[in-house]
C-alpha cells in the first residue's frame, strides 16, 4: 500500500461516520482511527495512523515463557472459544465492518429464525455500511443452528454471524 492510497483512507475515515478502519494486507497491518468532538466541543476530529510490521521470531535457544495456570474464571473463557468444530457447520461472516441488521425495517419480520432452514442465495440479514444496506446471503443449503449477533450491534469485518448446518 502505497501513501497515496493511504491518504485516501485518512480522508475517507475523516468523511465517514466511522472511528477506526483496519486493513490488513501482505502481513501488514494498517490501521486508521479518529476521535469525536466531546459534549462540550473541546477535543476536535484528529485522524491518526498506525502501521504495524511483523515482528521478527525469538531465536530458538530462548527459554519458554512461563504460562500461568489458569484460574476458575478464566477455564470457562477457554472452555467457550475451545469449541469442538462439526464440519457440518459453517460459519458466515460479516464482510465488512457495519451495523447487524436482522429484517428488512423494524416492524418487518426477521429475515431467518434459529431451526429455519434456509437456501443457498437466501438473504440472511442487512449490514449497513456507511449508509448503504447490504444484503448478506448464504453461501450453503442448510438449517439455521445459532445467531451469534443481537439486531442493531455493530459488527467487525470476518466476524461470525451465524452457524448454518449444511443439509
Amino acid at each position: 500500500m502505497d501513501l497515496k492510497d493511504v491518504k485516501q483512507l485518512i480522508k475517507i475515515v475523516e468523511n465517514s461516520n466511522i472511528s477506526e478502519i483496519e486493513i490488513e494486507e501482505e502481513g501488514k497491518k494498517l490501521r486508521i482511527t479518529k476521535t469525536f468532538p466531546s459534549k462540550n466541543g473541546d477535543t476536535v476530529v484528529v485522524p491518526s495512523f498506525q502501521q504495524t510490521v511483523p515482528m521478527p521470531a525469538m531465536p530458538q535457544s530462548a527459554a519458554p515463557a512461563q504460562v500461568p495456570a489458569p484460574t476458575e474464571q478464566s477455564a470457562p473463557a477457554e472452555a467457550e472459544t475451545e469449541k469442538p468444530k462439526n464440519a457440518n457447520i459453517v460459519e458466515v461472516r460479516s464482510p465488512m465492518v457495519g451495523t447487524f441488521y436482522r429484517a428488512p425495517s423494524p416492524d418487518a419480520d426477521p429475515y431467518v429464525e434459529v431451526g429455519q432452514t434456509v437456501a443457498v442465495g437466501q438473504t440472511l440479514c442487512i449490514i449497513e455500511a456507511m449508509k448503504l444496506m447490504n444484503e448478506i446471503e448464504s453461501e450453503v443449503a442448510g438449517k439455521v443452528v445459532d445467531i451469534l449477533v443481537e439486531n442493531a450491534q455493530p459488527v467487525e469485518y470476518n466476524q461470525v454471524l451465524f452457524l448454518i448446518e449444511k443439509s
